[in-house]
């Protein structure tokens, strides 16, 4: 699992990624989840700890993990 991210790069990816923004998952290594890569959804927020949590267009509410997960804007 990677280090937690600082206050200043958690700052950069809110404004990286502002609520609404629309995003495609990459890569996810969770085995507990059917998210799949090219999945999308819509930014919800990020919390402190660098998740991002996104709305899937399937019905999760799965957050992006930084430094482990890989999603793109679309």
């Amino acid at each position: 699992m990677s280090q937690f991210p600082s206050r200043a790069q958690v700052e950069t990816l809110r404004k990286q990624y502002p609520k609404g923004t629309r995003v495609k998952l990459v890569k996810m290594d969770d085995p507990q989840t059917e998210l799949k890569a090219g999945d999308k959804g819509t930014v919800d927020f990020i919390d402190d700890a660098g998740g991002i949590h996104i709305r899937w267009d399937n019905g999760s509410g799965l957050a992006a993990i930084w430094g482990e997960d890989i999603i793109r804007k679309i």
